[in-house]
């Protein structure tokens, strides 16, 4: 029985100055802390002899940046898939990332009905079964080829509640603790259909140190201020 390895990578870090909270919209590039993040992902994949054999993104130009110097590094292309994409959340192009204060006002009060499908965004359920979907489709393809490994790039939430789901844990959580930090690898390791372990690691854990973060969980990047300042600054890079 061959034995498969699908990677969930999360994007680097994200030119943001604005500090807002961008979920799917377009036009959110990586910073230039970002592609190098984007590029010691690659130079340890490929230096430390995994086998790339499938890169896959979200649709969403920061993760199909991310997956570039990897696809490059093992001579492949970008494969896209929709499945991946960022959660929906009713707050994109608000602020309230980085002006946390501002979840208090009234007119927000409606979206907390429910905080454990989430009321304000796309039911977590809901990004479990397109992740498990892509990440099934991807363990599929590597068995056809005799096993290997794939990387597959997508966002913190959707990555955080697929591996909740697999841990047998609660998808309802405190967005503080997700242990998801920028482009961190979730690697999921696979014997036939029957997942046989699961690790987390962060090729890039220097550079993340320094990085800025809407969301940035239990890692060491922080959340811009540039919002709140007026400062406008670019993401440090």
């Amino acid at each position: 029985m061959s034995r498969t390895t699908v990677h969930l990578l999360r994007h680097g870090e994200v030119h943001n100055p604005d500090g807002v909270l961008y979920g799917r919209l377009e036009g959110y590039r990586l910073s230039d802390r970002g592609r190098l993040m984007a590029q010691r992902v690659a130079d340890v994949l490929h230096g430390n002899g995994h086998d790339i054999r499938l890169v896959v993104a979200s649709p969403l130009q920061r993760a199909q940046e991310t997956a570039r110097p990897t696809a490059g590094a093992f001579g492949l292309d970008v494969g896209t898939d929709e499945r991946l994409i960022e959660a929906g959340n009713t707050f994109e192009g608000t602020t309230v990332g980085s002006q946390r204060a501002a979840l208090a006002s009234p007119r927000y009060w409606p979206r907390y009905v429910n905080p454990f499908r989430p009321s304000w965004g796309e039911p977590y359920r809901d990004q479990v079964a397109r992740m498990t979907a892509a990440v099934g489709d991807a363990r599929r393809r590597l068995e056809a080829e005799g096993g290997g490994e794939a990387l597959l790039v997508s966002h913190q939430l959707p990555i955080w509640v697929t591996r909740l789901f697999l841990e047998r844990r609660p998808l309802w959580h405190d967005p503080r603790k997700r242990q998801c930090s920028l482009t961190s690898l979730t690697s999921l390791t696979f014997a036939g259909p029957r997942l046989v372990g699961l690790d987390y690691w962060e090729p890039a854990a220097d550079l993340v140190a320094g990085a800025l973060d809407l969301l940035p969980g239990s890692s060491g990047a922080a959340v811009p201020r540039a919002a709140q300042d007026g400062t406008g600054r670019e993401a440090q890079e």
